[in-house]
């Protein structure tokens, strides 16, 4: 007689597997939905276990503790602005490529008037003073966010947009640098357009060493 027990475990296993992956990801969702708009120190677990729809017990199969689902979102929220900001400024060619990159951020930010901010500046902010292995964790985010505005910069020297003597490292320093800072200033004002002239600023100086 068959052992239907065996028979269905990797089936069962795999449908666990699934459930719990489903189960993770929703955390995470919902996590960085809340350390968005609440920010980490005001976000309890309770908060991510009502906003999930999860048990306590499926929380904590997961994320034994608060800081392990920190550490979580971060990669989470890492991986997606960059991944957001590589499909943006890996295409581009021409000044007017930044110019699409610019838009694309401030029409972003204008969804909420400005409020919250960068995900990973905001976490930054709360976090790197606090915390080595997300201070860590960010700034490696931060770096390669660096690296893909740098590597923009230089496509545009070796196409001859940009002049041959342009530092593509130190622009792209300043640039990341005027993003972040109008994000606060436009988190704080509730005015995206203080973004908008933050990053226009930057782009002007950019545009000063074109090949005319």
């Amino acid at each position: 007689m068959p052992d239907h027990d065996k028979l269905n475990a990797p089936e069962a296993t795999a449908a666990r597997t699934e459930r719990g992956l489903q189960t993770r990801e929703r955390i995470l969702d919902s996590a960085a939905r809340l350390f968005y708009i609440k920010g980490v120190g005001s976000t309890t677990l309770d908060d991510v276990r009502a906003a999930s729809s999860t048990s306590k017990s499926q929380l904590y199969d997961h994320f034994p503790d608060k800081t392990a689902l920190i550490h979580a979102v971060i990669d989470v929220q890492s991986q997606s602005v960059l991944a957001r900001e590589a499909g943006h400024l890996k295409g581009v060619r021409n000044l007017s490529g930044l110019r699409r990159w610019r838009d694309a951020l401030v029409q972003s930010n204008m969804l909420h008037d400005g409020s919250y901010g960068c995900a990973l500046g905001a976490m930054s902010s709360e976090l790197s003073d606090n915390d080595e292995r997300s201070r860590t964790a960010l700034a490696a985010a931060f770096e390669n966010w660096q690296r893909l505005l740098v590597e923009a910069l230089t496509r545009l020297r070796d196409l001859g947009v940009l002049r041959s003597d342009i530092d593509p490292r130190k622009l792209g320093t300043g640039l990341l640098a005027a993003l972040q800072g109008g994000y606060i200033l436009a988190q704080n004002r509730h005015n995206p357009e203080l973004m908008a002239d933050a990053l226009d600023m930057a782009l002007d100086r950019i545009d000063s060493f074109a090949n005319r």
